[in-house]
């Protein structure tokens, strides 16, 4: 019997699961969520310290650490306030799972999360009277090296808020329990090896649940019935973290870039390839790709902070909506989309605003300037109005707006969500979008036009690069700009003779 049932004297009933929680994980995942989702695991997958099986013909067996809250008192329709009250114990537990059965399970966990001994707890209670819920931390080594290592002060969302959210709708009933959501730093487990996960008080570490150690042992395979076993790189890449970890790198980093869906992308932004597009004028591209039927792809209103700098980047995105004092009141204020939007854009990512071309409040400051650059990104556009505008600048982040205006973004916004589809400056803008901005202002390129686009740009910057040269020399432009089919042979012996 698990630590829970022996406490409580009664078996254990319902397990409700957080899909995404901590920024890390949201970062890691490239997505943030506006609103908690959840997944049901079976009761019957609770264990305590011990093994757990990978059976022989599965392959992705993964551990997720994570805070558990059991609850003492039910719950139904409680406010966040109130919330808290209801949690008898936290502990230490390992969401784990077998991901071969995702695809099969589409998006409901039932296989792939339900198994005997995926949920194992424990092994000691911690009186939820005795922590600052804002104050745990959650740890997990494998084979004694450290792979998670985070703080609930950080969560996207309280464990008063799930539980708030959750008795809306249930009736939460002593010895339920709630898996709070994983870190990053997830992976693949293989037989022989050990997780052990803990959970403690950050102001005081004696108070804690103790070690939660679980060995992975080969088992049989599992029977031929339903939906068989599967990984596809995909899953692989998802299950390990990276295509670095699951020894994918080779086949092409492509496979990690998702589309809104979560499809894979077939499109990566390389180095190289930024390289390329950082050396091409805007109107280059702009003109390139209005040849392509794309006349509208233009940031329209906004310039950069400062000139000279060169934008290039995969979008995310956020989206502000027209100011109401109930809902500011209940999605404005803490860690709003705003905030999560910032804390979880990647290296090389521009975060794109729609904040409706209002240039009367701004929707960026300094500090979150900085935190954008200290987490690499590529830059950040809004067709509203930036605040701080020099202490902004000053930061050295690429930024482009429409104006400076000292008041906050409460004043006319609401940060509602984040990585939908969104339109800023009269063009839409999806996350994965390839984000360009110069002097001119910025264009938005879709992934699949990139590489076309690209090298036609390329191919008109040599051809002006000729033509302004004879122009230069005393040419006329008839029949030079553009080029016709004397001027175009010229072009290439000139070409040919300056192939860099």
């Amino acid at each position: 019997m698990n630590i829970v049932s022996q406490t409580l004297g009664h078996e254990v009933g319902k397990i409700i699961a957080v899909h995404l929680s901590y920024p890390s994980r949201a970062a890691q995942r490239g997505r943030t969520p506006a609103e908690a989702s959840y997944f049901m695991k079976a009761s019957s997958s609770l264990s305590g310290p011990g093994e757990v099986v990978r059976p022989e013909n599965t392959e992705l067996l993964v551990f997720e650490a994570e805070i558990a809250l059991v609850i003492g008192k039910a719950a139904r329709n409680v406010s966040e306030e109130e919330a808290w009250s209801h949690v008898s114990f936290v502990t230490a537990a390992n969401d784990m799972g077998l991901l071969d059965f995702r695809a099969a399970d589409k998006g409901s966990n039932v296989r792939s999360k339900s198994g005997d001994g995926m949920t194992p707890i424990g092994p000691r209670l911690i009186p939820a009277a005795d922590v600052d819920p804002a104050g745990l931390r959650v740890r997990a080594t494998v084979d004694g090296q450290l792979a998670q290592d985070d703080s609930s002060s950080t969560l996207l969302f309280s464990f008063a808020h799930f539980i708030a959210d959750l008795s809306r709708l249930m009736t939460l009933e002593p010895g339920d329990v709630i898996l709070t959501g994983t870190p990053a730093g997830s992976s693949v487990l293989v037989p022989g090896q050990t997780v052990t996960v803990e959970v403690f008080s950050e102001a005081d570490p004696s108070i804690t649940s103790g070690q939660l150690t679980t060995t992975v042992v080969a088992g049989a395979a599992l029977a031929d019935v339903g939906s068989a076993p599967a990984a596809d790189d995909k899953q692989r890449i998802d299950a390990w973290g990276s295509t670095e970890a699951a020894g994918l790198a080779d086949k092409g980093a492509g496979l990690t870039d998702k589309d809104e869906a979560g499809q894979t992308a077939s499109f990566e932004l390389t180095d190289e390839l930024r390289e390329r597009i950082s050396k091409l004028a805007l109107a280059t591209l702009s003109s390139q790709m209005r040849q392509r039927g794309y006349a509208n792809v233009s940031i329209d209103g906004v310039h950069p902070m400062v000139a000279g700098q060169k934008l290039v980047g995969r979008a995310r995105t956020l989206r502000y909506v027209g100011h109401r004092p109930d809902l500011f009141k209940k999605f404005g204020g803490g860690y709003n989309a705003q905030k999560r939007a910032i804390d979880s854009v990647n290296p090389g990512e521009v975060l794109v605003m729609e904040a409706r071309g209002y240039e009367f409040a701004g929707t960026l400051g300094d500090i979150l300037a900085l935190r954008a650059k200290v987490r690499g990104a590529a830059g950040i556009i809004t067709d509203g109005a930036v605040r701080d505008w020099a202490a902004v600048a000053e930061v050295g982040l690429p930024v482009y707006a429409q104006a400076a205006h000292p008041s906050v973004l409460g004043r006319v916004h609401i940060p509602w969500d984040t990585d939908q589809t969104i339109t800023c400056g009269g063009v839409a803008v999806q996350p994965g979008d390839v984000i360009v901005g110069d002097d001119d202002g910025a264009i938005v390129i879709p992934p699949e036009l990139v590489l076309e686009v690209v090298d036609a740009s390329e191919r008109q910057e040599s051809e002006e690069a000729f033509i302004a040269q004879m122009v230069a020399a005393g040419e006329s432009v008839e029949g030079l700009y553009p080029l016709n089919a004397a001027w175009r042979q010229r072009y290439n012996e000139w070409l040919a003779a300056h192939p860099n």
